[in-house]
């Protein structure tokens, strides 16, 4: 008689390595850095390598500061010419140095497993667009998830839905885009937990 069929057992998520995009400010809302602390917590507590802009200023140094406290390795990337301007964070498991913009941010997107995206303003925008477009054009099929803390993204996300009903953004590209409103479900989505 064959022996019973096993229950499937859970398998480990393959998302080791985690890119954040953030601003460099730590916004009017008191939640947006709590968030971002949480975020970082969260990262270390799931042995996750955190990989982020470099900076010691605002949410990119709360998420930052946090995992590190919790014992978390991270990872930071920064452009030569933001070191000073941006204060590089010199405590880091790594510090990256680019030469360029585009250095930093294929930099991050190569040791990325997946990217969350915290408030941020003109350069996080600019950094989950390229890299929901490298999805769209198939250069990589990581997960990208924006965490709407206090739904700081409704209005971006209404947007993307406008451009869906317009017609220039597909209905299966808005769909790769995964939203999470606390750091729990950021991570349940992304099959971490």
């Amino acid at each position: 008689m064959p022996p019973p069929p096993s229950s499937p057992q859970p398998q480990p998520s393959p998302i080791r390595n985690i890119a954040v995009f953030c601003a460099s400010a730590n916004g009017a809302q008191p939640a947006y850095r709590a968030a971002a602390e949480e975020l970082g917590k969260a990262l270390a507590a799931h042995n996750l390598e955190l990989i982020y802009g470099g900076a010691k200023v605002g949410l990119m140094q709360a998420v930052a500061d946090a995992s590190l406290a919790a014992g978390g390795a991270v990872v930071g990337v920064i452009p030569h010419v933001l070191v000073d301007l941006e204060v590089a964070h010199q405590g880091l498991t790594e510090l990256h140095v680019t030469d360029t913009m585009h250095t930093r941010k294929a930099l991050m997107g190569e040791r990325a497993d997946a990217f969350i995206v915290l408030p941020g303003g003109y350069g996080t925008l600019e950094e989950v667009f390229e890299v929901l477009a490298w999805q769209t054009l198939r250069i990589h099929d990581k997960p990208v998830l924006l965490l709407n803390t206090l739904g700081f993204y409704d209005k971006l996300l209404a947007f993307l839905d406008h451009a869906v009903t317009e017609g220039v953004l597909k209905p299966k590209n808005r769909a790769i885009l995964l939203v999470a409103n606390t750091v729990d479900e950021a991570l349940a989505l992304l099959g971490i937990g």
